[in-house]
């Protein structure tokens, strides 16, 4: 059994905020999936997960299942995991505070998330 701060996502590592957070530098900055994990997560990586991070497009499948941020409505997204990513980092950061709205789109992102289940 892990134990995670009470904030985590269900079956989830992350809270919502650093999850979006984390597609935000990935799909909306083009932060490659290393720097993303660098910035956002600080496990240690060993084998085959030391390149990469698998979460970002594992998450990109659940947004357009809505299994994450179900409340988000991101209707049809052409062009792949990314593209996906990059509608829904935009949608939260519409939920953003109006306070937020000259941060970095991924501190807008991590703001809106707190605004959708």
């Amino acid at each position: 059994m892990r134990v995670v701060p009470p904030s985590a996502c269900p079956r989830k590592h992350f809270s919502g905020e650093a999850i979006a957070f984390a597609l935000a530098l990935w799909a909306l900055c083009g932060l490659g999936a290393d720097e993303v994990r660098r910035r956002t997560s600080d496990w240690t990586r060993r084998g085959a997960a030391a390149r990469g991070w698998r979460s970002l497009t594992r998450w990109a499948r659940q947004l357009g299942a809505r299994e994450l941020f179900g409340a988000l409505c991101l209707g049809a997204v052409a062009g792949g995991a990314r593209a996906l990513a990059a509608r829904a980092a935009q949608a939260l950061c519409a939920h953003a505070p109006l306070a937020w709205r000259g941060a970095p789109l991924a501190h807008q992102a991590f703001a809106g998330a707190r605004h959708v289940s």
